[in-house]
C-alpha cells in the first residue's frame, strides 16, 4: 500500500504535525520515509522569502529524529530549488518511486475565510501529484493506527477512485470503512418543494451508496457503514468524522492542471481545513 512516503518539511507547526503523521504511517506500513526540505528562492512564485542559513537542515533533522525515536529509518535531503517548490516535490516523488506524500497545510486558525485554503505549495502539489497526498494542519489529531476511514461520495468517477483507494487502505490495516453521501437542499426553495427534492436526492444518494458498497464488497468482505446525510457537505463530513471517531478521510480530486477546485467544489478545501484528522486526496 505504502512502500515509500515523502515528507516535505519547512519547520512550521503544520510540518511538525505532518512529521508525526508520516512517521506513524511509515511505522504502520513498515515503509521507507524520505524527508526533504526545498530551499526557497525569491524567484519562485510560491516563496514569500528565503530560508535563513541552516534552516532547512534544522527542519529535516527534527523530522528524522522524530522518526528515529519511533524506530523508523529516514532518508534526508536538502533540495536546491531551481523551478518551483511544488515541482521540486513532484520531481523527487517521481525520481524516487514515492507512493504517498504527507504535507502540512493551513488549518482553521491560519486562514481568513476569503482566501484559498492551502497556500500555493500544498494546493499545487495536491492538484498535480501523481500519488495520494495526506494533508494535516496544526490542530490535526494523529492516531498511530488507522482503524476507521471515511469516504464522502457523490457518484462521480473521482469519488469511485477514492472508494477504491480507501477500501485497499482499509483492508491493509484491518480498518472499518464509512461511506457517506451528503444531500444539500437550497435555502431558497419553499418547504413543500424542498421536501420533495430532498426525497429525490436521498434516493439518488442511496443508489450511489449501494453501488459503492457493491464495489467495496466485490472481492472480499470489508466492514462498511453507509449513511445519507443532510446539510452543508463540508460541515456534515467533518461532523460525521468527529461523531464516529474516524482516523482519516479519503476524498477524490480532479487533479487536472488549470482546475482551481477539487472534486466537490470548495467542499474538499473546507474539509481539509476543518477536519481534526488527516485527509488523503486521491486522483
Amino acid at each position: 500500500m505504502c512502500r515509500r512516503i515523502l515528507l516535505p518539511t519547512d519547520g512550521s507547526k503544520a510540518s511538525s504535525t505532518a512529521a508525526e503523521a508520516a512517521v506513524a504511517l511509515a511505522d504502520q506500513f513498515d515503509a521507507e520515509l524520505h524527508v526533504i526540505h526545498v530551499l526557497r528562492d525569491l524567484t519562485s512564485p510560491e516563496a514569500d522569502g528565503v530560508d535563513p542559513p541552516g534552516y532547512g537542515e534544522e527542519a529535516v533533522r527534527a523530522a528524522v529524529e522524530l522518526a528515529a525515536s519511533a524506530g523508523v529509518e529516514a532518508t534526508r535531503r536538502i533540495i536546491t530549488n531551481r523551478t518551483s517548490i511544488h515541482q521540486a516535490i513532484l520531481t523527487y516523488t517521481d525520481d524516487h518511486g514515492i507512493d504517498c506524500i504527507v504535507m502540512g497545510t493551513r488549518g482553521r486558525s491560519g486562514l481568513s475565510p476569503g482566501r484559498a485554503l492551502l497556500g500555493s505549495v500544498a494546493e499545487l502539489t495536491l492538484r498535480e501529484s501523481p500519488v495520494p497526498v495526506m494533508t494535516v494542519h496544526e490542530e490535526t489529531i494523529i492516531d498511530p493506527d488507522i482503524s476507521s476511514i471515511l469516504v464522502p461520495i457523490d457518484g462521480s468517477e473521482c469519488a469511485t477512485t477514492a472508494v477504491d483507494h480507501a477500501a485497499t487502505l482499509a483492508r491493509s490495516v484491518d480498518a472499518k470503512l464509512h461511506l457517506v453521501y451528503v444531500v444539500e437542499v437550497g435555502q431558497t426553495i419553499d418547504g413543500g418543494r424542498a421536501e420533495r427534492l430532498r426525497g429525490i436526492l436521498e434516493e439518488i444518494g442511496e443508489k450511489a451508496l449501494d453501488l459503492a458498497l457493491e464495489r467495496v464488497q466485490s472481492s472480499t468482505y470489508l466492514p462498511t457503514e453507509t449513511s445519507v446525510l443532510n446539510g452543508p457537505p463540508y460541515l456534515e463530513i467533518v461532523r460525521y468524522a468527529e461523531e464516529h471517531d474516524v482516523d482519516c478521510i479519503v476524498m477524490g480530486t480532479h487533479g487536472r492542471k488549470g482546475i482551481r477546485r477539487f472534486l466537490l467544489g470548495s467542499v474538499t478545501e473546507r474539509v481539509i481545513r476543518r477536519a481534526d484528522v488527516p485527509v488523503i486526496s486521491v486522483k
